[in-house]
């Protein structure tokens, strides 16, 4: 692979492109002619292989290490485990898009395959890229950069599937629920392949508590990612359950309950028009409603999504204590725990619109987003939503 990221047509400059201009790129993707061979050769084949090859270095070179002690694992067991890896990407990314494909009639887009399999390669640049980190133990916590994957195919969907921006969110929340089931399916392949080589140890299984404090500043909350480990097992085994029995799709709330938590009103504005969409893929759902708002020549959007078996992935990341915040010449944008919750906040003065947005319960996201006289009143619009309700659906 050419790595040059300043080289217009490298293989470096894309993969800079699509992080940090994906509105830019996936246009630009979306037109260059493609095979699936060539998607394969050119970017999943030597994308994919960093995690495993970093993984295999990292067990076999430092070794895994807790209280002490450092187990390193056999030459055979980690190589098996890097090649079952491997595959399981390989192989995930062709699953991905058909489903990508096969989900895109049922939200107005067009079937078209080799644009799913764009969307389901490139939308994983940066899981595939965060891999590296596996490489040396006290690093890997980084690898939950790789969740930045989720925004890429959120950028890209609406673009590559060609779907109408009234539908274009209930799509994505359902290529996030297939995306998480592969990547719980797949972890769990992986996982069999590593205990056939590697025997139990006493300190396996229990309950995990207490934090780790990161070099640097920070610190990993052990109890949240026990929790949610079991999310997304417990997402696993439903979708096992659902799918052989014939269900197609279990866990989400019904979208109707979700546009009935939008208000007819808030305040000076007043709702214009309202919709909600489920679907359901590997027998895992998700839901969303969405509502429009206006005051004079200004308008926002307020949604509820339950993101279902994807709360496995935000749950994680809030075991991590994500921040981050910037400033801007023209305005801000934040992210971190308020109350417990995950919570986004964007402000641009210039252009008088932002989104603030909050994780409740690890499921369900509210969302403002829009223009607005200021970000309290995108604030306003979220605190109108029964957070306590929601709070009691998902338990």
């Amino acid at each position: 692979m050419d790595l040059d990221v300043n080289k217009p047509g490298s293989h470096g400059h894309r993969i800079k492109r699509i992080l940090l201009s994906p509105k830019e790129e996936w246009p630009v993707i979306d037109a260059e002619p493609m095979t699936t061979g060539d998607i394969y050769k050119k970017w999943v084949i030597p994308l994919a292989a960093i995690g495993p090859v970093a993984g295999l270095i990292g067990s076999l070179v430092f070794g895994y290490g807790a209280f002490g002690i450092t187990y390193r694992p056999s030459v055979g067991s980690a190589l098996s485990m890097a090649v079952t890896s491997y595959l399981m990407a390989l192989l995930g990314v062709y699953v991905m898009a058909l489903i990508y494909d096969a989900l895109a009639p049922t939200f107005g887009g067009t079937k078209n395959f080799i644009s799913a399999l764009k969307l389901a390669a490139f939308s994983c640049t940066a899981a595939w890229l965060a891999g590296i980190f596996q490489i040396l133990p006290a690093l890997s916590f980084l690898a939950i950069l790789g969740l930045y994957s989720l925004y890429l195919l959120y950028v890209g969907a609406p673009i590559l599937m060609k779907l109408p921006p009234d539908k274009a969110m209930g799509y994505v929340v359902a290529a996030i629920v297939a995306a998480v089931v592969i990547f719980v399916v797949a972890g769990a392949i992986v996982a069999r392949v590593g205990t056939a080589f590697v025997p139990a140890y006493p300190m396996a299984g229990g309950d995990v508590s207490g934090t780790i404090k990161i070099p640097g500043g920070g610190e990993i909350d052990l109890g949240k990612m026990e929790e949610a480990s079991r999310q997304m097992e417990a997402a696993a085994n439903r979708a096992q359950a659902a799918a052989a029995s014939g269900a197609v799709a279990a866990g989400a709330t019904d979208s109707g309950a979700l546009q009935a938590m939008l208000p007819a009103a808030l305040g000076g504005w007043q709702r214009t028009e309202v919709s909600s969409s489920s679907a359901g893929a590997a027998g895992v759902g998700g839901s969303q409603a969405e509502a429009r708002y206006e005051n004079g020549e200004r308008s926002f959007r307020l949604s509820v999504t339950d993101i279902a078996a994807a709360g496995g992935l935000a749950a994680m990341a809030g075991a991590f204590n994500v921040e981050s915040s910037r400033e801007t010449g023209t305005g801000y944008e934040k992210m971190g725990s308020v109350d417990g919750r995950m919570t986004t906040e964007e402000w641009d003065r210039q252009r008088g619109d932002g989104k603030f947005g909050v994780l409740v319960a690890n499921r369900f996201m509210v969302e403002a987003e829009g223009h607005a006289d200021g970000i309290d009143t995108l604030k306003q619009a979220v605190a109108s939503v029964d957070i306590a309700r929601l709070e009691a659906m998902a338990r």
